[in-house]
């Protein structure tokens, strides 16, 4: 399949175009995408969380802001933790391009060299990297094509990933079954088949990957709904499908996590172009 097959352009958010990569990666935990924006107009969307780490690299002349709610703002050169708090992203989207990762936190510790301080943060790469952030942004800016930017960025983030600090095996194995199960396999089913003790997979769980094998669930579940919703399902039905107690349990757990019910969530712009830049079958945390 050729790249020009590979861009997309959403109904339900027409100012984007979208460019995924050609073909599979080699880096596994790793998903990327393209965005530009010819359109003059002004960009405040939401940033649902996902149960990834996102990377943005902005080539705009004009860089959009990105902030949390604890007020911290950035832009250029972005790092989103796991569930940040209130994210948005503003700015005016004019002659727009920027290029975003999305790394599972199993990948994650060892490229950015952080784990638990990026829980609910937006942060500066600069913070993480020093100036080999800003070298590999040129680099990026500089190349050609898309797919040219997406080996780059490849290749950067696989061969710090090779330098850094690997995930515990027992660490890796809960994340996966967390995944598989949309986030309602049991802490005590973790325990017996890591062979830790509950005490121990906290603290280590917490530690490299930043928040809770509990906390890490919810947003599993929580990330599996929202995607429900946006499909048009009703909330019903989505708190029955992804094992919400009720309808209540689903809207404070939406609430809890994006700031917003479920009808805002099923409409968001963000989950309208979600599954066009970050295909299900090759996003990480799917």
């Amino acid at each position: 399949m050729g790249r020009d097959q590979n861009r997309h352009r959403s109904a339900d958010v027409p100012r984007w175009e979208i460019t995924v990569p050609s073909r599979p990666g080699r880096l596994p935990g790793l998903a990327m995408a393209g965005f530009s924006d010819q359109a003059n107009e002004h960009l405040d969307v939401a940033f649902l969380p996902h149960p990834a780490v996102s990377v943005i690299f902005d080539f705009s002349d004009y860089p959009f802001v990105i902030e949390d709610g604890c007020g911290s703002q950035q832009r250029e050169r972005v790092v989103a933790g796991l569930a940040p708090n209130r994210a948005r992203g503003r700015g005016l989207a004019r002659s727009s391009e920027c290029l975003q990762l999305r790394l599972s936190p199993m990948i994650a510790r060892a490229i950015l060299g952080a784990s638990w301080e990026l829980d609910g943060m937006v942060v500066a790469l600069d913070d993480l990297w020093g100036r080999e952030a800003v070298r590999t942004q040129e680099r990026l800016r500089e190349a050609g094509s898309w797919e040219d930017r997406f080996a780059i960025a490849e290749a950067v983030l696989a061969r710090r990933g090779d330098a850094g600090r690997a995930v515990d095996p027992e660490v890796t194995f809960s994340w996966g079954q967390m995944v598989a199960s949309r986030g309602r396999v049991r802490v005590e089913r973790l325990v017996a088949e890591t062979g830790w003790s509950r005490k121990r997979l906290w603290s280590r769980f917490r530690a490299q990957v930043g928040l809770t094998p509990k906390r890490v669930a919810q947003l599993v579940r929580f990330d599996h709904a929202a995607h429900r919703l946006a499909a048009g399902h009703s909330a019903a039905w989505v708190a029955a499908d992804s094992g919400y107690a009720d309808q209540s349990h689903l809207h404070r757990d939406v609430m809890a996590f994006a700031g917003m019910t479920p009808a805002a969530v099923a409409a968001s712009p963000f989950l309208a172009i979600d599954d066009v830049a970050w295909p299900p079958k090759r996003a990480s945390g799917r």
